[in-house]
């Protein structure tokens, strides 16, 4: 399995309607935070340590809601708010 990110619970659910530049900045913030992710957790898939809390990072014009599952090797972006 290799580290990724994803919407959840889905792409409508947590961008729908926000501006595709802003989008694009959310998804750049997204692939530093896999590498970051990666990086700590060599081998997420044998993670048993406490379940990670959940973050906000910021980005142009807005910040997004996300949580690290080192088990699942994924970033789950839950919620993008455009200001």
């Amino acid at each position: 399995m290799k580290w990724s990110w994803e919407y959840d619970p889905s792409e409508q659910y947590a961008i729908g309607g926000t501006p595709p530049a802003f989008v694009a900045e959310v998804e750049k913030k997204a692939d530093e935070l896999v590498r970051a992710a990666e990086a700590f957790h060599l081998d997420g898939t044998q993670y048993e340590g406490p379940s990670p809390k959940g973050d906000v990072a910021h980005v142009d014009s807005g910040f997004f809601v996300y949580l690290v599952v080192p088990r699942h090797e994924r970033v789950y972006i839950r919620q993008v708010t455009w200001l």
